[in-house]
């Protein structure tokens, strides 16, 4: 089966290095959204990229390169999407954060107690 409907993508771009009290940025942005409620988020390491006029960051042979950039993808109602960037007001010192509008297609499979056998 699969629902249908209208929602706002929020992707947030920071650097892979950047904390917020010892901690990744990248990992409180998400823990925040989840202890939100938000439908759901995702972290995506790039393997190249710059901002502005900074150098070109990239993944070196022998192991990570420093300052990569970070994607956090964030999914949910326009209304949540819009109060969660309060949330970044006070953790984000630096990046960049997009709003979009997206149409959601969401696959699920129905549980086997509801046509009355068990899913294996």
């Amino acid at each position: 089966m699969r629902t249908e409907g209208r929602a706002a993508r929020l992707t947030i771009l920071v650097d892979g290095n950047d904390t917020w009290h010892h901690r990744c940025l990248y990992a409180e942005i998400v823990r925040r959204a989840h202890a939100e409620g938000l439908a759901g988020a995702t972290v995506l390491r790039g393997i190249e990229g710059y901002a502005g006029i900074s150098d070109v960051h990239r993944t070196h042979l022998f192991g990570l390169g420093d300052h990569l950039p970070v994607l956090i993808t964030i999914v949910d109602d326009h209304a949540r999407v819009r109060a969660f960037l309060s949330t970044l007001d006070e953790i984000l010192h630096k990046g960049v954060a997009l709003v979009d509008e997206v149409e959601v297609i969401r696959f699920y499979r129905e549980t086997g107690r509801r046509r009355g056998r068990q899913d294996q």
